[in-house]
């Protein structure tokens, strides 16, 4: 019989009411977060606070992180922890903390400071604070909490532990381009065009993944094997191919054109299962699969942002 192990990391675990500024009446978010880190620097030892603030603030200024109604999670990878640290402010009235964005008030700060050299524990951590914020009351319920240990508490009852690992679903992005089986080639050219992008799936009408148009699947298509042996490229030199694919773009129908290999992961597989599949198939993006269909989309160049640098 296989062992069943859990992780018992606990959110509330990571912090302790001495972490948690409790209905501050500064609403300056710069301040706010100082002081937050001062806090840590004395109760857990977290090192520099004025890098940490430098490392938060470069962070916050390029994109807010309000994940949520009322909510905002700075974080920070430091090579002066060696283990999660998290830290919270609540305010009744709200901080200012993006000023231009109609969602700037913010009554639910959650800090986290990871070691810098344990991305998989830093968005484990992520994942389970995404989790518990998913109810869109929960910063009001703790913006009226009185004292620190009644933030604590409200997160330790209604706290998830950490996942055991990172799930391909903790990192991937909506599908936001994708093309239906009875689409034609000039649909899928329209998209490549109009989003900037290389490669759209196709699915059917329940949503079930059944194929892949690719930017060079379409130029194989425009130019067929015998033109790329020509040394003379006289005879196509006006894109005569290109101008016959145009001629027929709106009766060519997807399937031929489609490519069946690509990169797939089920939705709750390890995430570092998307880093070898997009590597094997020797691609740029792996869909990630609810069984038959598509759920989600992990690009390496988001891969490597989460793991490597967020």
């Amino acid at each position: 019989m296989t062992e069943n192990k859990t992780n018992h990391i606990q959110f509330a675990s990571l912090f302790k009411p001495a972490y948690v500024i409790c209905q501050t009446e500064k609403t300056d978010r710069n301040t706010i977060i100082h002081d937050l880190l001062e806090k840590l620097a004395y109760e857990a030892g977290i090192g520099n606070v004025e890098e940490a603030y430098k490392e938060i603030l470069s962070r916050e200024n390029e994109s807010p992180t309000i994940v949520g109604p009322g909510i905002s999670m700075p974080h920070a990878r430091l090579d002066a922890v060696n283990k999660i640290v998290i830290g919270i402010v609540t305010s009744k009235n709200g901080i200012v903390y993006a000023p231009g964005r109609s969602d700037n008030l913010v009554k639910l700060i959650i800090l986290t400071l990871a070691p810098k050299a344990a991305p998989g524990l830093y968005l484990q951590a992520i994942s389970s604070i995404a989790k518990i914020c998913q109810n869109p009351e929960t910063a009001e319920k703790v913006a009226v909490l009185d004292l620190p240990e009644d933030v604590w508490g409200f997160f330790n009852t209604n706290g998830a532990a950490l996942p055991d690992f990172l799930h391909a679903c903790d990192i991937m992005e909506p599908v936001t381009v994708k093309l239906q089986e009875h689409d034609t080639l000039e649909r899928a050219i329209d998209l490549f065009v109009r989003h900037r992008v290389n490669e759209v799936p196709v699915i059917d009408k329940d949503g079930e993944l059944i194929g892949v148009v690719t930017t060079h699947e379409l130029l194989k298509v425009c130019l067929p094997d015998y033109v790329l042996w020509m040394d003379d490229l006289t005879p196509v030199i006006n894109f005569e191919p290109f101008a016959q694919i145009l001629r027929k773009e709106s009766k060519t129908w997807l399937a031929e054109i489609m490519t069946p290999e690509y990169a797939t992961v089920d939705e709750n597989a390890p995430a570092v299962q998307v880093a070898k599949e997009i590597t094997r198939q020797n691609t740029d993006l792996a869909y990630v699969m609810r069984g038959k269909k598509l759920v989600g989309v992990v690009s390496l160049a988001t891969f490597l942002s989460k793991v490597l640098r967020e």
